[in-house]
């Protein structure tokens, strides 16, 4: 059925947005404990000078010595504290709803601070705590943060649009499934996050809430949609993140921001609860999936909310829970990483080609591990099926949602909707043929994969096939504001619905990552990204890759990842917060 026409909004998409920004800042009322005169001179700072700024330096600051000690605990010291009692869950969330609001004010990442909410809880988890001497559940006292399009209970999902803001349609009667699940074993939703208009950016703006910028650097996109989570995590201000990807919408804001994200197999995390404009990714599955500075938090997300069998509830997904994955290679049966630098379309910049070669020196010099070239399939042809997959109608839904309240497009939901060639309102003899395309583009891809190994004729099965794949999540670092064009690293993965994890390896280093000088290019996306890199722009700014797998091996991938993390090839995040000896740390 087409959707229903609505009348045009009585009030303008800037009383509405107004509206939803003093609503914002009203729920941060005091959790800035006297951070507002440090806070309006960093704001004070940030428009007397073009040069970016790094908020993650300014933090000691902000803020005061107690927050920073609590939301600088490793993650999973963090929970060994809440678990055994050795921390009150009031404290811990009483700190991190502190930390949240100066992210807000620092890189503009919520659209709502849930600290009445929050601390009730923690009040509550502590009672029981004290009754019975037992945690809640496994993630008991955790603080969580969640997209805004995710639903919790009485709050707008707006997606990023100013007419879904002002109507009751879009108000969550009740908390997504996803989030009941994380409530019920023991964490604390206290923060929900800025999205983009439409949700398909790859950076995170919207008329809402304007521009989140990066912890990094404040000249700087947090990356998208998911960007107001990864900007607050990369703040400290939330251990874990509920974010959702159709295109690299997890993946690439954790790369900008030096975090971890995992986009899981479709149909294994609950979505039931959440706003999307209708006809717009139903071909490539949009999926929820977590993000944190730690990639423990990653596994403990997906082990807790599989354990909650959410398929009982939500019958289209797959009734597979999260399974104990061990990594053991041997010489006769390797550890096989397939390596990929580049789509043979778009060059990456040197920041992540040098880390990319780092990284695959390091795990090639590991024990029983291979790695093995993986060239890159067919990303034109990829990105040609997804964009036309995208928005089957047009983009007639999201234009009718804008065109309620006035509000203009957006710079790159325009170039999504009307520089694209792929975007058009197809018919359904259109549709199939697309449809097809996809089917028969998994089928090739599933070839190549099959063929980095070779056919076993005694068992009938394909044997000694990379086990993964690392390669870029995007060709860039986080990006220039309105420049994210580029999607194929991330979305073909979305198009095959195969599992990928973003994660940090390094920041960018002006003296040692400079400019290359090119003649030829690939493409002229090539040559037109390539104009974008500048060392002295980008210095300082996280590098990330992503780990990829094969359908449903989502479990495989985060193993993959904890096996090079045991043999120190991974970044180990550094904290904002240098404790003295004898209190808890990293």
């Amino acid at each position: 059925m087409p959707p229903k026409k609505r009348a045009r909004l009585k009030k303008t998409w800037q009383e509405i947005a107004r509206k939803a920004q003093d609503h914002r800042d009203a729920s941060l009322n005091g959790q800035l404990n006297g951070a507002d005169e440090a806070l309006e001179e960093l704001e004070h700072a940030k428009q007397r000078s073009s040069n970016a700024i790094t908020i993650t330096h300014n933090l000691p600051n902000l803020i005061s010595r107690e927050v920073l000690e609590i939301t600088g605990i490793h993650p999973c010291r963090l929970s060994t504290f809440l678990s055994a009692g050795y921390r009150k869950t009031e404290d811990v969330m009483s700190a991190f709803c502190q930390m949240a609001a100066v992210a807000q004010k620092s890189v503009n990442c919520l659209t709502e601070l849930l600290s009445s909410r929050a601390m009730v809880r923690a009040v509550e988890l502590d009672k029981q705590f004290a009754i019975t001497g037992r945690p809640v559940g496994p993630l008991h006292g955790i603080p969580v943060s969640v997209k805004s399009h995710i639903g919790v209970q009485g709050c707008q999902m707006a997606a990023g649009y100013v007419a879904w803001w002002d109507s009751r349609e879009h108000r969550a009667s009740k908390d997504a499934l996803v989030v009941q699940i994380l409530e019920r074993a023991g964490a604390i939703v206290h923060a929900r996050t800025t999205e983009p208009q439409s949700m398909m950016q790859l950076e995170c703006v919207s008329n809402l809430y304007g521009t989140t910028v990066n912890p990094h650097n404040t000249n700087l996109s947090s990356g998208g949609s998911s960007g107001g989570e990864a900007a607050l995590l990369a703040m400290r201000g939330s251990v874990i993140g509920v974010g959702s990807d159709v295109g690299g919408s997890i993946r690439v804001p954790a790369a900008a921001c030096g975090i971890y994200g995992l986009k899981p197999t479709a149909f294994r995390v609950p979505t039931t609860g959440w706003s999307s404009t209708p006809p717009g990714a139903d071909p490539i599955p949009t999926v929820i999936g977590p993000m944190s500075i730690c990639l423990d938090k990653i596994e403990d997300f997906m082990k807790t909310v599989l354990a909650a069998e959410p398929w009982k509830v939500e019958p289209a997904l797959i009734p597979l829970p999260w399974r104990d994955v061990e990594i053991n290679p041997t010489p006769e049966q390797p550890l096989r990483i397939g390596v990929a630098l580049h789509d043979n379309v778009v060059l990456p910049h040197p920041p992540i080609l040098e880390a990319m070669q780092k990284f695959i020196d390091k795990i090639g010099a590991l024990p029983n591990v291979e790695v093995v070239k993986f060239p890159l399939y067919k990303f034109d042809e990829a990105w040609a099926i997804a964009s036309s997959l995208y928005f089957t109608d047009g983009g007639a839904a999201d234009r009718k949602v804008m065109e309620e309240s006035e509000e203009p497009m957006l710079p790159l939901v325009r170039w999504m909707l009307e520089e694209n060639p792929g975007v058009k309102n197809l018919t359904r003899e259109e549709l199939e043929y697309w449809l097809e395309e996809r089917e028969e583009y998994r089928l090739e891809y599933a070839e190549r994969w099959n063929q980095t190994g070779f056919w076993d004729e005694a068992e009938g099965q394909w044997s000694n096939t990379v086990d993964a794949l690392i390669c870029p999540v995007a060709p860039g670092v986080a990006s220039i504001h309105n420049t994210a064009k580029y999607w194929a690293y991330s979305a073909v993965w979305n198009l095959l619905d195969y599992p990928a994890l973003a994660f940090p390896l390094r920041n960018v280093d002006k003296n040692r990552d400079l400019v290359e000088h090119r003649d030829d290019f690939l493409s002229p996306q090539d040559q037109a990204h390539w104009e974008l890199y500048d060392p002295e722009v980008f210095h300082g700014v996280p590098v990330g890759l992503q780990i990829v797998g094969r359908r449903l091996e989502d479990e495989k991938i985060v193993a993959i990842l904890n096996h090079f993390r045991s043999h120190e090839c991974l970044l180990v995040v550094p904290q904002f917060y240098e404790h003295e000896e004898g209190t808890p740390s990293s």
